[in-house]
Order: C-alpha cells, then structure tokens, then sequence
C-alpha cells in the first residue's frame, strides 16, 4: 500500500472558483460569536430557494465554516457540502457502523493523522470535523496529480470513501487491462475485480493473488457514493453562488 503524505498543496478542484461571492452566512469560529452576512437577490435562502432545506440550514449554522476551510485548502465550498452530506446527512452527531464520526465521517484512524498535522481533535467538535475533512480531501486530490481535474476529483472522493490503498489497487487492475488508470471510468470498472473471486487476475497482477489492501467487497458501494456526491455538487454549483 502506497503511503499517504500528509503534505500542503495548492489545489484547486474542478476548475471552480473554491469561494463564492454571495452566501448568506452565520457562524462564530473557535466559539467567537462572531457573524457575518452577504445578500444577495438570487441566494436569500427562502422558502421558495431550490436548495433543499437541510443544505439551507446548514449553510446558515455552518456556512462561514465550510467556506474557511475550503478555501485554505483551495476546494470549492460547495464540494465540501456535497460531502457532509453525503456522509452524514448534516448531522454533526453521526457514527457509522465502522467508527467513522460527524459531518465528514472521519474514521478514528484517519482522524489521528489529520489530527497530527492539524493539532486538533477533528473528531469530536463539529467545526474542527469539518476542517479536517476538507483537509484530507485536500491530500487525497494531491495524490493524482496525473489525472485530469474532473477525473482527479472523482478518484479523490473515491479514496475519501474505499480508502487511497483500494483506489490504487483498482489502477493496478486497469493498468495490467490496459486502461487508463487516471480515469474515473477505468478504476470504476476496476473496483469490482478486487474481490475475492477474481483471484486468478490477482495473482496475474500482483503475483501473490490478493490485492496489497486485501480483497475488496463494496465496491458498488464506493461507485455509489461517487455518483451521489456529484449530483449534490452538480445542483450546488448550479443554485449556490
């Protein structure tokens, strides 16, 4: 398994501007209290907004937040909010099956890391989640830097699901098919043959006939959670300026 570097890069996801300019926001930082609001005509965050309203309320509570870390890390916000939720469904109270905690569901031992590098919990206060969240997004877009964007941030999230390890088995796999390994599409088809069944085409690629993670049992599930963070960034960056 490929480790993971947790090293500061300048990144920017999808070609999008990673902050906008007109976001109703309101949100004390580190407990400060403080608030900040910008209009705008289009973004009033009423009844009648497209916006479903669970991401309306979050943006109000949360809005300020996202859109800090975000932005230190080069992402667009609006990434960020497909992300928590997708994962948590904006409960900053969320514990999956697995352990994985809050709005960005980080597992314990990744929250140990990003910890580190951070010095700070991002497992238990529901900002700091956030920030840690958007930074590991960060270091996994780092981590295909020979792919496309719109591909690159595909494989990211991804990663952000199966874990970095998986995606780079499944860019074995595509590479001994002679895929692109740089391609959403070719890991995709990929991820699949990481089970248990497909021995044979493990040992054909690795020589030892189990993957260097293991064997692999949700990818569809990882497939799914790829496509589901995108429609939500679709329709933010669609409604959300």
């Amino acid at each position: 398994m490929k480790a993971i570097c947790f090293v500061l890069a300048g990144i920017t996801v999808a070609g999008c501007n990673p902050v906008g300019d007109h976001m109703v926001r309101r949100d004390g930082d580190s407990g400060s209290g403080q608030s900040s609001s910008v209009t705008s005509a289009r973004l009033d965050m009423g009844q009648d907004h497209p916006v479903d309203v669970a991401s309306r309320n979050i943006i109000r509570s949360y809005g300020s937040t996202i859109r800090k870390y975000s932005s230190r890390y080069n992402l667009d916000w609006r990434l960020v909010l497909a992300v928590m939720k997708c994962e948590s469904s904006f409960n900053p109270s969320a514990e999956s099956h697995r352990g994985a905690l809050g709005f960005m569901q980080i597992m314990p031992s990744t929250g140990e890391e990003v910890g580190k590098a951070l010095k700070k919990n991002v497992l238990l206060h529901p900002r700091d989640n956030i920030h840690g969240g958007a930074y590991y997004l960060s270091q996994l877009y780092a981590l295909f830097p020979s792919a496309e964007p719109a591909e690159r941030l595909k494989l990211t999230l991804a990663a952000y699901n199966a874990g970095i390890g998986r995606v780079y088995d499944a860019q074995d796999v595509a590479t001994y098919l002679h895929e692109d390994p740089n391609t959403w599409e070719a890991v995709q088809d990929a991820l699949p043959l990481l089970s248990k069944r497909y021995y044979t085409l493990h040992q054909n690629v690795w020589g030892d006939g189990k993957p260097p993670v293991g064997w692999f049992g949700s990818a569809r599930e990882t497939i799914s959670y790829v496509k589901t963070v995108m429609e939500y960034y679709e329709e933010y960056r669609l409604f959300l300026n």
